[in-house]
Order: C-alpha cells, then structure tokens, then sequence
C-alpha cells in the first residue's frame, strides 16, 4: 500500500479538500485504484452534531455515517464510496482507546498519548486504506490521506508574545506525531507528502511572496513532517523565480512545485496537476513511474470535455435557494454540486438566488422591510425553486411561502426532505382546508399532524438517531415524472392521512419496502413539483447528475420534455433494475441515484471554493 498525505499551511481554506481529491483522480487516471481518509482533529465523534456555521454541512455515506464535507468531494471527483471509518476524528480514536483499555487489551499498562493514541491512529490508517471503495475487489493501489487544519504556522498568546509553533489546534498534535512514525512505519516508497502553501501577493509591492511559506515548511520540518511536494496557491501562476527560491529555502526540486493558481472552475484542478506533471513527481516518490517498462500517463479526456463545457457556457438557469443557512454556501455544498452537475448537464450556466427563508414570512414585512421585498423580488424572479433540508422551525413559514408560491405559480419546485414535509404542510392548509396543519417537529399539539416524528428517532439524543444511509424506494405509479426520470430524516408524512391527500390531488409516488413511509411527492397537474424525503445530492456525480436535479434544471429551462423521452440518455445511460415488491405488483425501484464543481453563480456573482 502506498500513501499519499496532504497538509496546509499559513492560512486554513486553502481547498486542500480539492487538492487532495484532484490528485487522486490524476492517479486514477493514471490506472491506479485509489481510495482516501479525512483526519479531522476535533473532539466530536462525527460531524453529525454540528451546525452548519461552524463546520459546513454533514455529508451522508451510504452507510449512514454522518462526516466532513470533504469526503463529499472524494466521493464526487473520484466516484467512491466511503464508509463512515474514512473519517478519523480525536473523538473515534479516543473512544477506541478507552474501549480497549476498558476490556483490559492493554494488560493493566499505563495509557498515554504516545505510544498508545498514536498507534491506535497509524492502525487505524492501515486497517481502512485495505478497504475497497470501487467496486472491486482486493485492495487499492494508493490512499490519500488528508490531514485537517494548518501545520507550521506561528502563534502568539497573552502571556508570550515570542511566538510558538502552531500544529493547527492543539488536539492536531497526536496526529502529526502519529503520521510522523507511521511514515518509518511504512518506509522510503510508500509515503508522500504534498504540503498546501499559499504564496501570497501584497497589494503594496505587487510581488508574489515566498515568506509565509518558506516558515511554515520550517515549521513542518520542525514538527517531524518533510514535504516532497509543495503545492503553493496563488492567485496568479507563479514566477520560475519565486519557484527557485521556494526550492532554495525549502529544499523541494523545483520539479516538484505545484503552483495551484486561481482558475474558472475546480474541473481544472486535476488538469493543473497533470500539466505540471505533479503525476511524475508523486509516482516516482512512490515508486510507482511504470506498468512494465512503460511510464504512467493520466488520461483525463473527459475531465478536460467537461471543464471546457463549463468555461463555454452561455444561456443562464436561475433558482432560488430557500433556506436559513443561507449565509455560508458550505452549508448546502452538496446541493449546490448537484445542482451544477446537472446545469452543464442541460448546457445552462447556473445562478443561484440566496433566499433567506425567514425573510419571507409575513413578520419580516414589519421587522425588517427591506430585506423581506428583496428576497420575494428573487423569489419570484427565479426560473425553478429549491427548498433544501434543515431542521428547527426557524424560518419554517417562509419555506412554506416559498413553496405555495412554486404551487399556485406553476414554477419547478423540488423539496428535499425538509422541502417536501413543507410542501405537504402547504397542501393540507391551502387545498384541504386544514390551517391547523403542521409537522410535530414545530407544534406537537397540532390537531392535523401531517408530519410525524419516526420511530427510529430519539428526542433524547441528536447523535447518529436518524434514518441514514442508502435504502431502496418503490414506485407506485410508473407514469409520473419522478419514475421517468429515474436518507437522511427524523420526520416523515403521516401516512393516516395520505389517502387523504391523494383524494385531494396530491400524489404519493415513491414508498419504502413497507408501504407505510412516503419517500416521494408529485403534483401532477403541475409543470415539475417533486418532493423527497431522501437526499439525492449525495449521490450526484459530475459525470451522472442525479435525475431529480436535471430534472428540476430541464424544467426551469424548458427543456424537460426533451429530458423525459425515452431516447435521452441524459438522465440515466445506465439503467437501473426493477426490485419486486412483496405481496403486490412489480413497480419501479428506485435506489438515491449516484454527488461536484465550483463556479456556480449566487446572486450574479462567481463563488470560487
């Protein structure tokens, strides 16, 4: 097994994430299986309890394991699937420690950081990079490891203003000890480091400086860590004399910088990679250079179609994105890849409209007039609505708003968890006549408790208690838009009152195994309203959309009959097959289908990550 290690340095958000993500998909392309781990030194156990502010969103595996965003991207650019123990956290390494030690594994020693935690953290590392996450079978070839947060860096306290060395946050240190031995571990080889740098310009002087970098390498080498490769951002390409002044004073060749310059859009990251032979560098520091006598050479042929596309796209595609995290775009990252996946899909550009949920509702009018008349002017201005998940009841009736105007309007509207249980709650209000209506979530004393808490759940506990993970849902009625174009959840729809709903025209067209849960939503006299109560933007890739996104995306650019002939190849090239369901008629089987890129558009303006 070969490893590949990724760190950061000066600053944090330097996408090591991307980076890491990109050069495994240079070494798949090279014909290598590859799989990766996400190091992250906090002390929660998973990401599962965090809100978005503090940490972007909570990407969901396959199976069920709540984790970083950036296995996300891993599992987009190089089309994995991860398993929940691909995200190590100091909670799970401590955890596993103290299990152990209770059993008596350890024989009545004395347990420390060192040897103890660490070792437990280069097993770990070991045992997980054996795991096959492609499909195949046997081991993969390469694992890229990326550790979160910066090394090198220089802090200063109240109490020393002299400066010490920063391994990021304290809880960092155990690692980097940890990857320190585990590179005698494994020996001369099989470890690469590549170190994310930034080499920053001064608007004063208008030259690009090799300061910071040049102290956090030292600080690095100080910490027991040599880099075989920098990978310096900038946000123009750098200068060879910048580059031979990096190699001078951080003992790296200059063959083996990487300038990862500011571009278009991240598709180009991977083909930056490979332009600069980053490729040759890594494979010859693992030994991997050759198949035979014959040199590796990525092939990334579609990696570039598609980053082209992208940078040629023209006639635009608006939507309106209804939320109350609206103000960090992390916090929906993985609706937001899904949604350009399928945008360059249908050849449009797309624009995302931010829409305070809470801006919406009728109290704001008073409170606060002028942002309320915005976010209905973007509302109302976008060509398709998106209503993501979410919990707490803050903002809860502007998301319902925003749904009956999708409704009443006829404009696309696609509801994801949160988003459907809305637009059933605006249903039974509008059209059954229910204005007591409301999911138990935000009134348990509702009279008309159209959405239920699910068993599965806790209202003790907020950790890992909800239904995730991978699961199938039928179709029961082959002829609506959701099955032509084809979890993650603590409420669902009452199903005493579906019969109910569907008397009055709402149609429940997608069921898990039983029957008795509601996985999909459709009005069918409207031109696309669709709601789920899974997640499909976990499962979109950049080469396969998911199918409720593309349809969404067809719909709000007029383009969706085209989308649902049966000689479009767009939604699904790979078919999926059809699951009987016990005791009734065979329907059509849906499975989440397969989740990718910067350089969407939010309120006319470019967002780079």
């Amino acid at each position: 097994m070969k490893y590949v290690l990724v760190t950061g340095g000066v600053v944090s958000g330097l996408g090591k994430g991307v980076t890491a993500s990109s050069i495994g998909v240079v070494l798949k392309a090279c014909g290598l299986r590859v799989t990766t781990i996400k190091i992250d030194p906090y002390l929660n156990t998973d990401a599962g309890t965090m809100s978005p502010f503090e940490h972007g969103e909570v990407f969901v595996l396959d199976d069920g394991g709540e984790v970083d965003l950036d296995l996300g991207n891993y599992e987009r650019f190089l089309d994995i699937k991860l398993t929940r123990d691909n995200n190590i956290t100091t909670g799970k390494i401590y955890q596993s420690v103290i299990n152990k030690e209770r059993r008596g594994d350890y024989l009545g020693k004395t347990i420390q950081v060192v040897p103890h935690i660490t070792d437990e953290i280069q097993d770990w590392i070991e045992r997980v990079a054996m795991n096959p996450v492609d499909g195949k079978e046997g081991p993969p070839d390469v694992c890229v490891i990326e550790l979160g947060g910066t090394i090198g860096d220089k802090i200063f306290s109240s109490h020393n203003d002299s400066g010490i060395l920063d391994a990021g946050d304290i809880e960092s240190m155990p690692f980097i000890e940890a990857l320190g031995q585990f590179s005698y571990r494994v020996g001369p080889g099989n470890f690469c480091l590549v170190h994310v740098s930034l080499v920053p310009v001064l608007n004063v002087v208008g030259e690009q400086k090799t300061k910071p970098t040049q102290h956090s390498v030292r600080g690095l080498r100080g910490l027991g860590l040599a880099p075989d490769i920098l990978a310096c951002r900038s946000t123009e390409p750098l200068e060879e004399n910048v580059k031979a002044k990096l190699s001078q004073f951080c003992h790296v060749p200059v063959s083996s910088i990487i300038n990862l310059h500011d571009v278009t859009n991240i598709w180009h990251i991977p083909l930056l990679l490979r332009d600069q032979r980053a490729h040759e560098a890594i494979l010859k520091v693992l030994d991997l250079q050759f198949v035979g006598k014959v040199p590796r050479e990525p092939k990334l042929v579609e990696w570039t179609e598609r980053a082209s596309k992208f940078d040629k796209l023209k006639a635009t595609v608006k939507i309106a994105m209804v939320g109350k995290y609206t103000g960090l775009s992390d916090s929906y990252l993985s609706v937001l890849k899904a949604l350009l996946h399928a945008s360059v899909a249908m050849g449009r550009k797309l624009v995302v409209e931010w829409v305070p949920s809470c801006h919406l509702e009728d109290s704001a009018v008073k409170e606060t007039p002028e942002a309320h008349k915005k976010a209905w002017k973007l509302l109302k201005g976008a060509e398709g609505i998106l209503v993501p998940g979410g919990f707490g009841d803050r903002g809860v009736q502007g998301k319902i708003l925003a749904a009956k105007y999708a409704r009443e309007n006829n404009v696309p509207y696609l509801g994801i968890c949160l988003g459907m249980q809305i637009a059933v709650i605006d249903f039974a209000r509008s059209i059954m006549k229910l204005p007591g209506a409301n999911s138990t979530e935000f009134d348990p004393d509702t009279m008309s408790p159209c959405v239920i808490f699910m068993p599965e759940g806790s209202k003790t506990h907020m950790g890992a208690t909800m239904r995730l993970g991978s699961r199938r849902t039928y179709f029961h009625a082959t002829a609506c838009k959701s099955a032509k174009l084809e979890d993650f959840t603590v409420f669902q729809v009452n199903p005493e009152m579906v019969p109910e709903f569907e008397k009055a025209g709402l149609s429940f067209v997608g069921k898990d195994e039983s029957g008795r849960r509601m996985e999909i939503i459709e009005l069918p006299s409207h031109k696309f309203f669709i709601g789920v109560q899974f997640h499909p933007e976990f499962k979109s890739r950049p080469g396969k959309p998911s199918p409720l996104f593309l349809g969404l995306i067809a719909a709000a650019s007029g383009q969706l009959e085209t989308l649902l002939q049966p000689s479009s190849n767009i939604v699904n090239p790979n078919p999926m097959p059809r699951f009987p369901i016990p005791k009734k008629t065979i329907y059509h089987a849906k499975k989440p289908l397969d989740s990718l890129v910067n350089g969407y558009f939010a309120n006319g303006n470019v967002i780079h990550t």
